[in-house]
């Protein structure tokens, strides 16, 4: 029987679609992630003349998106996180019903896509799509990783952006962790439906330009992290990038950390402890 005061279902979430990056220099920008990444660009134009995209497909569900025009003195380089979901509407009226404050409607892509942004406790954009179909079409292409293994927001209140994504959305810690054993300096929340994870990255005060750039960053998986530092070293010489050695983080998971031109970090991981 339906009842008028029924609450909407949330529906499911499978995983990280992008994140967006502004850039100052988006041939610069392009390079890193093509020449060094290995990623292909894909060049995607808004209805703005001037609004500009490059696309770099991780695999066919996950793409990283830089976008020019990063004002001179601007700490703040990322834009949004999305989340794939199963059913956009719903999901909106879901979180609508949570208090939540989203848009009047879904925006429908001329392709199928259905998506909607909200904020979240933190002030991080936070986008929400639905694909118009399966996408798991596999790409021809020499990127250092094909999966987008998490992505790390600053957040200053635990309390509060637990509300948002533990409570609302159902994301369940998975691991904490720090320098060492008495300090917390990250959360990792599992994406519900999806291997993927966010990172809370724990702040208490103000962060310089450099730190946000490596707070706010994007994880990919590696299988090998000695496959990937032989492809990295063979790409190096052409590209003008330092490729540092990597080490074992407190996970103890093999980890390297890279930098775009602009500082945001990409890390690349290990999925299984070190051998």
């Amino acid at each position: 029987m339906f009842h008028a005061n029924a609450q909407p279902e949330r529906p499911a979430l499978t995983g990280i679609a992008f994140i967006e990056i502004q850039v100052t220099d988006l041939k610069k920008s392009t390079g890193f992630y093509t020449g060094l990444l290995g990623y292909q660009a894909v060049t995607v134009h808004t209805s703005a003349a001037k609004d500009q995209w490059i696309h770099f497909p991780v695999n066919a569900a996950q793409s990283i998106r830089i976008k020019d025009g990063l004002p001179a003195g601007q700490n703040e380089r990322l834009l949004s996180v999305a989340f794939r979901t199963t059913d956009a509407e719903s999901l909106r009226r879901y979180l609508q019903s949570k208090s939540v404050k989203v848009p009047a409607s879904v925006i429908k892509e001329p392709g199928g896509d259905s998506w909607f942004q909200v904020t979240d406790p933190g002030n991080h954009t936070i986008k929400f799509i639905q694909y118009a179909a399966d996408k798991t079409t596999t790409l021809q292409q020499q990127g250092i990783s094909t999966s987008i293994l998490h992505a790390g927001i600053t957040v200053a209140d635990t309390a509060a952006i637990n509300v948002f994504y533990r409570d609302i959305l159902g994301f369940s810690e998975t691991w904490r962790g720090g320098a060492n054993d008495s300090v917390t300096s990250w959360i990792n929340m599992h994406v519900p439906g999806s291997t993927a994870y966010l990172e809370y990255m724990l702040v208490s005060g103000p962060v310089n330009r450099q730190q946000l750039g490596g707070l706010h960053h994007i994880a990919l998986m590696v299988p090998d992290m000695q496959q990937a530092l032989d492809v990295l070293y063979r790409r190096a010489p052409d590209t003008g990038y330092p490729v540092p050695s990597p080490r074992v983080g407190r996970n103890r998971r093999w980890q390297l950390n890279l930098f775009d031109p602009d500082g945001t970090r990409i890390e690349l991981m290990e999925p299984f402890t070190m051998r």
